[in-house]
């Protein structure tokens, strides 16, 4: 059943399949698919389109994911409200009140998850590990939790962990950390200047130990260790997210077609795959865009077939 799929996760246009996304769906077999406000307009519709989506692979455990972080980031804005609900709000109140944080956090991801599941929903591109810098990109913000490495690993854990308990699975991001970047990778390519040394101790060590099947990566150049491409092309980068963040599931571009990366969206994607990426994530829903994204990726490999089968598992 999962066999046969190509490594690769896909946006789609609307709210209803169209005749030429169901063609590309059966005809490419992305890993999963990825929706957005844009695709979410209420409860019976989306039901409806998950449904379909899973029809076309006869699959109820397809892949199906959202970035549902809470706070601006809220797909689901047509179902529900969740301004309140940053990060920073979380990463606050577990400074001041461990017990309101605990108690606060069970509802949210509870209400959460029971939507998620609801909606044939299984994957929640959270919990973001970044950690928050005075004077660093406003893209972060606050959807970090914390100017703290150690509360945003503490916090991390117990979203990953409650997110679990609904088996709704998460994807920690962006690997190995987007938090000093100055600049929005979505428009601009950010470079890092720290040092290797700094970075382990201090950004990178929030994503170690993480009980996830999933991570996504940053389009951040890290110039002391690689000063040519940012970590989601970067062979040396990928490489230390395996040895010293000892990260071993399935790594997920950020969105390939994001300003960060320079080259055409065929070199990029070839790029991200030959670096070390497992998966790489297409969001807009431009189908010329899909196609070549599509035919430039592999069919997944054992490893992937093993981690998404150890997924499903969880998911039953």
């Amino acid at each position: 059943m999962i066999k046969n799929r190509r490594a690769f996760i896909t946006g789609i246009k609307s709210t209803i399949l169209t005749k030429k996304e169901k063609f590309f769906l059966k005809k490419y077999r992305p890993w999963g698919v990825i929706l957005f406000t844009r695709n979410l307009k209420n409860f019976k519709q989306i039901k409806k389109l998950t449904n379909n989506i899973k029809l076309i692979f006869k699959d109820k455990k397809y892949p199906i994911l959202i970035d549902q972080e809470g706070g601006r980031i809220n797909r689901l804005k047509n179902l529900i409200e969740t301004s309140t609900f940053t990060s920073e709000f979380f990463g606050n109140l577990y400074k001041l009140n461990k017990l309101k944080f605990y108690n606060y956090s069970n509802i949210y991801i509870a209400q959460t998850s029971y939507l998620l599941n609801e909606l044939g929903i299984n994957l929640n591109t959270v919990p973001v590990l970044d950690v928050r810098k005075v004077g660093s990109s406003n893209i972060i913000g606050n959807r970090s939790y914390s100017f703290s490495p150690k509360n945003i690993s503490i916090i991390g854990d117990y979203f990953i962990k409650e997110y679990n308990k609904f088996k709704i699975g998460t994807v920690i991001k962006h690997i190995p950390g987007h938090g000093l970047a100055k600049v929005d990778s979505h428009k601009k390519t950010p470079y890092v200047e720290n040092k290797k040394n700094f970075l382990i101790k201090n950004d990178f060590s929030v994503f170690k130990n993480k009980k996830t099947f999933f991570a996504m990566t940053a389009h951040v150049v890290f110039k002391d260790i690689d000063p040519f491409n940012t970590a989601t092309h970067s062979k040396k980068i990928i490489n230390l997210i395996r040895k010293n963040i000892s990260f071993k599931n399935i790594i997920i571009s950020d969105d390939i077609s994001m300003k960060s990366l320079k080259n055409s969206l065929k070199v990029n994607t070839k790029k991200a795959i030959s670096a070390g990426c497992n998966l790489i994530l297409h969001c807009n829903a431009n189908i010329a865009e899909m196609r070549v994204v599509a035919e430039n990726v592999p069919i997944i490999d054992n490893f992937i077939i093993k981690k998404t089968s150890q997924f499903y598992k969880f998911l039953s």
